[in-house]
């Protein structure tokens, strides 16, 4: 698992896998799931993350 944090756009991005992303879905406003092509997730894109959560406490 690797986080990334972006402040210029203010987007936490989870990483749990090296698989690529073929597609995604919003579960809540700003909260994506990335899956790979079999279906597995891959990863969780979390916009606006400092309204969301405190990255520090991560």
């Amino acid at each position: 698992m690797k986080l990334n944090y972006y402040p210029e756009t203010d987007s936490l991005y989870i990483n749990l896998s090296e698989q690529p992303s073929v597609g995604s879905k919003e579960i809540s406003e700003g909260v994506l799931l990335d899956y790979d092509a079999n279906g597995r997730l891959v990863g969780i894109d979390i916009n606006n993350a400092s309204h969301k959560m405190n990255a520090w406490d991560l």
